[in-house]
């Protein structure tokens, strides 16, 4: 699967962010249920990078299916927040991958921190550790980062050849990237490889950072890290909990659509693939579970109406690579048949964001409950 980059944001102070995730939580207990419907439909032009309100700013519809339109999410570049100004690594260290394979870092001055969301590279920057990143990945290009080599070609295949260049001493990567012989490459060479989760999901927030943090020799900081950024997820959620449908029966059905119209992929996301748990976590009804639509399959007319969302989530360049909505009705006209087409409610987010959970999941999540309870608002 292919995601492509947005640009990035400037860092914020710790202060700062705690104080707006603890602002949305009190706000929102203050609006409780009693909120009046925005009229005016949802405007389907992207919104401006920087310009996502947060929840406890916006008014949310009285009924969360009062809109139309596509809203398209450019979000910022990811707050850059490290637990540790310059903390030091303690090596060498042994560690067990998530492949089961132990490796030995003995060196973390030259690091590369590799998948296809740039969720690795940002908790690497986020633990302290930004200024040992010698290259980047495709979906790398927030500012702190934008200026090293990339590392990945044809979108997001690892060049073993501009790796070995860069003279790395640890790699971090994930099975989200191949081919897998350009890790077996890097070994060959001697150079120290782990492989992590490639898992997204709310519930291994901590886990992954640790994972990182570990094989890095600084696993005291990435307890600090997963316990900040699992604090601040959950604390989001339960601002989300506050303005979505209590009953299941209200809340928004929702499908996670993939597609790239260049290349003839249109993929429907379900159960175990990420998508499953965003959509939990924005108070959507997953409809996968319900038409036990697991993992990744391909898309068809049979699953949209069987689905019968009332709104679709998707990567920005993905619905951009199909003409918008209405190249995806053209290719998919059974999505017409559902309330999600009739009324052309499609949230589109940037395509390394969406999905990419680790320290952006709580801006992530804010930003997708206003698209859905808020649209107006963008």
């Amino acid at each position: 699967m292919t995601p492509a980059p947005q640009p990035p944001t400037g860092p914020r102070r710790a202060a700062g962010r705690t104080a707006r995730i603890a602002g949305i939580v009190l706000a929102l207990s203050l609006l409780g249920g009693g909120c009046s419907p925005i009229t005016s439909p949802s405007s389907s032009a992207r919104a401006a990078a920087g310009h996502v309100p947060s929840l406890s700013e916006v008014e949310p519809l009285a009924d969360p299916r009062a809109w139309d339109g596509v809203v398209d999410i450019a979000l910022p570049e990811p707050d850059l927040e490290p637990v540790a100004k310059v903390p030091e690594p303690r090596l060498p260290v042994t560690v067990t991958d998530a492949q089961g394979t132990e490796v030995t870092v003995e060196d973390a001055s030259r690091i590369l921190a590799l998948d296809i969301h740039g969720t690795l590279s940002q908790t690497v920057f986020e633990l302290g550790l930004g200024d040992r990143v010698v290259g980047r990945d495709t979906s790398s290009q927030f500012e702190a980062i934008a200026d090293r080599p990339l590392v990945t070609s044809n979108g997001h295949e690892l060049n073993a050849e501009a790796i070995l260049a860069l003279d790395p001493t640890v790699v971090l990567t994930d099975t989200s990237l191949g081919p897998w012989d350009a890790v077996l490459q890097l070994r060959d060479a001697g150079i120290p490889v782990v492989v992590t989760d490639s898992r997204r999901s709310l519930d291994n927030l901590a886990a992954l950072t640790s994972e990182v943090a570990d094989a890095l020799g600084v696993p005291a900081a990435g307890r600090r890290l997963g316990r900040r950024i699992t604090a601040e997820a959950e604390a989001m959620q339960e601002a989300i909990s506050r303005v979505a449908p209590e009953d299941v029966t209200g809340r928004l059905r929702t499908v996670f659509l993939y597609v790239r119209g260049s290349s003839g992929v249109y993929y429907m996301f379900g159960q175990d693939s990420g998508a499953d748990s965003l959509i939990e976590a924005v108070g959507g009804y997953d409809v996968s579970k319900e038409i036990g639509w697991k993992g990744m399959r391909p898309l068809t007319d049979e699953g949209l109406v069987a689905a019968q969302p009332d709104v679709v989530l998707m990567m920005s360049k993905g619905l951009e690579s199909v003409g918008g909505v209405d190249g995806l009705l053209e290719r998919f006209p059974a999505l017409g048949q559902t309330p999600a087409g009739e009324h052309e409610r499609i949230v589109a987010m940037d395509d390394d964001r969406i999905l990419s959970f680790g320290p952006s999941t709580a801006e992530v999540l804010n930003a997708l409950a206003v698209a859905l309870y808020a649209p107006d608002a963008l």
